[in-house]
């Protein structure tokens, strides 16, 4: 807010946006057009309502009013003092065509995620960090057992939502089936026009079952009996709302046996663990389907960790057709380190294939790679840049 006019704060609803936002409240207007006077007058009269009272200003939940951000635009031109505006939204507006280009090179978006593991233990969230400037090092011995009360599963269930975090584990999933009520029943609305959203509740339910898989249109589609171009819109609505998120396939332009499909993630795990009717009791049981929302999970937690590491880092998924992959590839310019997932107490060499395949089609621009796992000690697997290291320093560091 130091340097640019207008601030905006992404992030799926109930995240925290708000309570961080009020934190700046001291001399700025605040308004939320979830109150439907505010929305009304964003909609008939938006120049009105950005000037009738001084700046600067604090606007919430902004996707409900595109003409609102048109407005923006123009005022902002006739003066481009810094931190006149900050603004709130609960749908990506760089993915809605509409709003996506109304602020170019006037605003700086901003994007605030559901808690971190590191967040909820009031740790500095320093693993991703530590990965990139490779810290990590051999403790064959181990490192201190994992003290705290949750046990893995259970921080799967629990997700990173600020309010079912207080509650009991079946409050709290109550909790999540009203979120999602409300933003297919409410929200959806306000991006896009669907006659049956109930198709877009199956469509969800299905990707939580299928989270860290290859998308599959064509599957979806037929499963659920619409055209492939129904699927990518329901696809694309997800995503804007931060439900979903797409990662792409990491490839080398040489590299012609990498597939090229992406991964979908749901973004919370404790909504992927609702929608699937998983509970922290399950996780013998039912151990493939938690192993990928494991994977979902720690891609999750690394994302939110760029955020106050490095914004130029980017995320990515590993293939080749010769079924090797790794779970997550981070990359800044051709610098590219490697991340795989196991929920095993226990690793072989063997499981860092994907590793050493990335590796070999990086060349000198491979960084390092690790293999996360339920251990407690940090090892090296088959190469002295992949190590094996303990997934409860994810909440630790």
């Amino acid at each position: 807010m130091a340097d640019t006019p207008v601030v905006c704060l992404l992030g799926p609803r109930q995240c925290g946006k708000t309570t961080l936002v009020q934190t700046f409240s001291d001399n700025r207007e605040y308004f939320s057009l979830d109150e439907e006077i505010y929305a009304a007058n964003a909609q008939s009269d938006p120049v009105g309502l950005l000037t009738f009272t001084p700046y600067p200003k604090t606007i919430d939940e902004v996707q409900r009013a595109p003409l609102l951000l048109q407005a923006l635009k123009t005022v902002v031109d006739r003066d481009r003092r810094p931190g006149q505006f900050l603004l709130t939204g609960s749908a990506n507006l760089l993915l809605m065509p509409q709003l996506g280009d109304s602020l170019a090179g006037r605003v700086e978006y901003v994007y605030l995620h559901p808690l971190t593991d590191a967040e909820k233990a009031r740790k500095p969230g320093n693993f991703l960090r530590t990965l990139i400037d490779h810290e990590f090092t051999a403790a064959i011995g181990g490192i201190s057992a994992d003290k705290s009360s949750a046990t893995l599963p259970e921080r799967l269930v629990a997700g990173g939502f600020p309010e079912p975090l207080t509650r009991a584990p079946a409050r709290a999933r109550q909790w999540q089936r009203q979120y999602l009520n409300t933003l297919i029943e409410r929200d959806v609305r306000d991006i896009a026009r669907i006659r049956d959203v109930s198709q877009l509740r199956r469509l969800l339910e299905m990707l939580a079952l299928q989270t860290a898989e290859l998308l599959n249109v064509s599957a979806l589609s037929n499963a659920l009996g619409v055209r492939r171009e129904t699927i990518d819109h329901y696809l694309a609505i997800l995503e804007q709302l931060f439900l979903v998120r797409p990662l792409l396939a990491w490839h080398k332009h040489d590299a012609k046996r990498l597939v090229k499909s992406p991964k979908l993630h749901i973004v919370d795990s404790g909504v992927a663990t609702m929608l699937g009717g998983l509970t922290a009791a399950d996780w013998i049981q039912q151990r493939d389907r938690f192993g990928h929302i494991l994977e979902s999970y720690v891609v999750q937690q690394m994302v939110a960790e760029a955020g106050w590491t490095d914004p130029d880092l980017r995320f990515w998924h590993y293939r080749d057709k010769d079924q090797v992959e790794v779970d997550l590839v981070i990359t800044r310019g051709k610098e590219t380190w490697g991340v795989e997932v196991k929920a095993a107490a226990t690793v072989q060499p063997r499981d860092a294939s994907g590793l050493l395949r990335l590796s070999e089609q990086c060349g000198k621009d491979f960084r390092g790679g690790i293999l996360l796992y339920s251990g407690t000690a940090i090892v090296p697997l088959s190469n002295p840049k992949i190590l094996a290291v303990p997934l409860q320093l994810l909440w630790q560091l």
